[in-house]
């Protein structure tokens, strides 16, 4: 039904009465009606909502594909994010939607991006329930899978006791009696970062320690011990650690733990379309979030080592600022 037809079926006066925005609400969603794009987003959370709000403001007709699993979704709360600090996730994420989404040239699609392909006028993207779309410029901020290790009760914990990161979550966790469960050199970096929150720390190797002899004095002066044997169960209440059992039955009392884990990308799109990834399994971007293929882009966990909200908020602000100015250039 069109507008005009509405309006001579409700009258205008009622019309007026049932939506504040009568006529802002409905020029947005006739200009959406096609599937064709300037730009296409993969992933809706911080970085891709962050890239959507910088091409709103420029009137780029942009869609947001999103399937509503972030990576931090069981993570309590959000923080070193300027006012933002002590927020939940969802929270966040909830307030970015709803500013994002009030530029009429937003459209917010929830699905699940499967494939995409090159065209001669840029990409096309297909959903899960076979959805086509289609756009100029591509961008992934589609976030990486953490790969759970084979240790009962980590995933419960995960993001919640069991953390990855000092900045994130180490002022929370300050004082405690804490585990480090990585080991070389990343579970080294890990133990002096966090050496400054608390003095009763652990490394966890699961295995033969990978130190050098350096390390080790450094380890042994800061009181730091290391235990090679390998974990096998987390024990905690409602993701709460609270002892760390070993393959040999032996115990430990813990009250928290960073983990280093592996991680995949959560979307193997951009590999298809020819994107290279890191040594680290990054998606491979310039300063200015530009992949390996021309007309695609990155930002957020995809792409950085640094895995914060501030950091995907940041990458997304200036993705979408570069692709406004290729567009400009494009066609102006």
């Amino acid at each position: 039904m069109t507008r005009r037809e509405i309006i001579k079926l409700f009258g205008v006066s009622g019309l007026v009465l049932a939506l504040p925005k009568p006529l802002s609400l409905f020029a947005k969603y006739n200009n959406m009606d096609k599937n064709e794009f300037e730009v296409i987003i993969i992933g809706g959370s911080y970085s891709g909502l962050s890239a959507a709000m910088a091409l709103g403001r420029s009137l780029r007709k942009t869609l947001i594909i999103d399937s509503g699993k972030p990576c931090n979704r069981q993570t309590p709360h959000s923080h070193n994010f300027l006012t933002q600090d002590g927020s939940t996730p969802q929270e966040i994420s909830t307030i970015a939607k709803q500013q994002v989404l009030s530029y009429d040239t937003i459209r917010f699609y929830e699905g699940l991006a499967i494939s995409g392909k090159k065209i001669a006028e840029g990409y096309e993207v297909t959903t899960s329930n076979q959805d086509v779309f289609r756009a100029k410029k591509l961008v992934f901020a589609s976030g990486i899978k953490d790969l759970m290790p084979n240790i009962k009760g980590f995933s419960e914990c995960w993001g919640i006791s069991v953390v990855h990161c000092p900045y994130c979550h180490g002022y929370e966790i300050r004082n405690k009696k804490t585990a480090i469960i990585a080991n070389g050199e990343r579970a080294f970096h890990i133990a002096s970062l966090v050496n400054n929150l608390t003095k009763d720390i652990t490394i966890l190797t699961s295995g033969k320690k990978d130190f050098d002899d350096n390390q080790l004095l450094k380890l042994k002066s800061h009181n730091i011990t290391v235990i090679e044997n390998e974990v096998l169960e987390i024990e905690h209440k409602e993701g709460q650690l609270e002892t760390i059992i070993f393959k040999d039955g032996s115990k430990a009392h813990f009250e928290c733990a960073y983990a280093s884990i592996p991680f995949e990308q959560s979307s193997k799109i951009p590999e298809e379309l020819g994107c290279k990834l890191t040594e680290h399994g990054h998606i491979e971007v310039d300063f200015m979030h530009k992949t390996t293929m021309d007309g695609i882009f990155a930002c957020g966990d995809n792409s950085s080592m640094m895995r914060s909200v501030a950091t995907a908020v940041y990458g997304g602000n200036i993705t979408g600022a570069v692709i406004n100015s290729e567009l400009t250039k494009e066609s102006f």
